[in-house]
C-alpha cells in the first residue's frame, strides 16, 4: 500500500496533525529534524520500517481491537513528527523519555502549537492556536499600528496573517483586534471592522500524490543511476531509492532483485518490475 507521510504544506501539516491525528487518540510523539546532508526520503524509509507504520486502516483497525498502540509518521521539509496512540508498541521502547503526551506538551511548529485540551464547551478537542512567543510580538506589531497607520495599512496588514483560523486562533486574532480598536478609540480613530479578519478556515488538501510519487521516483532514478552490470538489489530497495551496487554479476536465478545476466538494469526495466509485480528487472 501506499502511505502518504508527506504534507503538501505548512498548512497541511497543522490540519493532518490535528484534526485527522491528535483528535483521533494520537497523543504521545517524538518530533525531529532531519539534518540539511541527510537524504530525506531515506530517514522516511527508515523509520517507517522500524515502526511498521505503513499499514492498512484495517490492519489499525484490528491492533486497536488488541490493545496495541499505532504510530502515524508525518513530515514537512525537514521536520517530522513520530506520533502514536495508547497501547502496547515498540515505539514506546524505542523512544523511551523522549516521548511527550501531547496533552501536557503542545506541538510547536511554523508558529503554531497543537495540543489536545478541553474547549469552552467542555469537550476534548485538538486545540491549534499561535504560540505564545507568535501572538505576543503579533499583538505588538498591530499595537504599533493602531496609532500609527492610517485604517488602509492596518487592513492591508491585517489579510497578511498567515495563521489558518481554527477555533484558539480566531479568538486569539479577535483579542487583538479588540487591543487594536480600545487604542484606536482612546486616540479618536476610526475602528477596524471585524470584517479585516478572516474567521472562516480553509481546508487543504493534507498530501500532494504527485508530487510525492515524484519524490519517489527521484529517489529510484538516484539508486538506478548506482547501479552497473553488476547490479543486485531488492524491489523494496529499488522503491526506496535505498539500493546499493554489488559486486556480483546479475544472475536469473528466481532471487529477488535479480536482473537479466550481462544487462544493465535499466529505469524502465526497473520501473515495469515494481509495477507488474514481478521479480527481476
Amino acid at each position: 500500500m501506499i502511505y502518504r507521510h508527506i504534507a503538501a504544506s505548512e498548512r497541511a501539516f497543522v490540519q493532518q496533525l490535528a484534526v485527522a491525528y491528535v483528535n483521533h487518540g494520537y497523543w504521545y510523539y517524538v518530533t525531529g529534524n532531519v539534518p540539511g546532508h541527510k537524504n530525506v526520503m531515506r530517514v522516511d524509509e527508515k523509520l517507517l520500517a522500524r515502526y511498521d507504520v505503513a499499514i492498512s486502516k484495517w490492519a489499525r483497525a484490528r491492533r486497536k481491537r488488541q490493545g496495541l498502540a499505532n504510530v502515524h509518521y508525518l513530515r514537512h521539509g525537514h521536520f517530522f513528527v513520530l506520533i502514536a496512540t495508547r497501547g502496547f508498541h515498540p515505539f514506546f521502547a524505542e523512544e523511551g523519555d523522549s516521548i511527550k503526551d501531547i496533552r501536557r506538551e503542545p506541538i510547536r511548529f511554523s508558529g503554531y502549537s497543537i495540543s489536545y485540551r478541553r474547549g469552552v464547551d467542555r469537550k476534548w478537542h485538538a486545540a491549534v492556536r499561535i504560540h505564545p512567543v507568535e501572538y505576543n510580538g503579533l499583538k505588538s506589531f498591530y499595537l504599533d499600528l493602531a496609532t500609527h497607520s492610517s485604517l488602509e495599512v492596518i487592513l492591508r496588514e491585517l489579510r497578511r496573517i498567515p495563521f489558518e483560523p481554527y477555533a484558539a486562533v480566531r479568538r486569539q486574532l479577535l483579542n487583538v483586534l479588540r487591543a487594536v480598536n480600545r487604542a484606536r478609540k482612546a486616540a479618536g480613530y476610526e475602528l477596524v471592522p471585524t470584517s479585516a479578519i478572516r474567521l472562516r478556515r480553509r481546508v487543504v488538501k493534507a498530501f500532494d500524490a504527485s508530487r510525492e510519487d515524484g519524490l519517489h521516483a527521484a529517489a529510484l532514478a538516484s539508486a538506478v543511476e548506482r547501479v552497473d552490470s553488476g547490479c543486485q538489489l531488492s524491489v523494496q530497495a529499488f522503491a526506496a531509492g535505498l539500493g546499493q551496487p554489488n559486486s556480483e554479476n546479475c544472475r536469473s536465478n528466481g532471487a529477488i532483485g535479480v536482473s537479466r545476466p550481462q544487462d544493465k538494469c535499466d529505469s524502465n526495466s526497473l520501473t515495469a518490475t515494481l509495477q507488474s509485480g514481478r521479480i527481476g528487472c
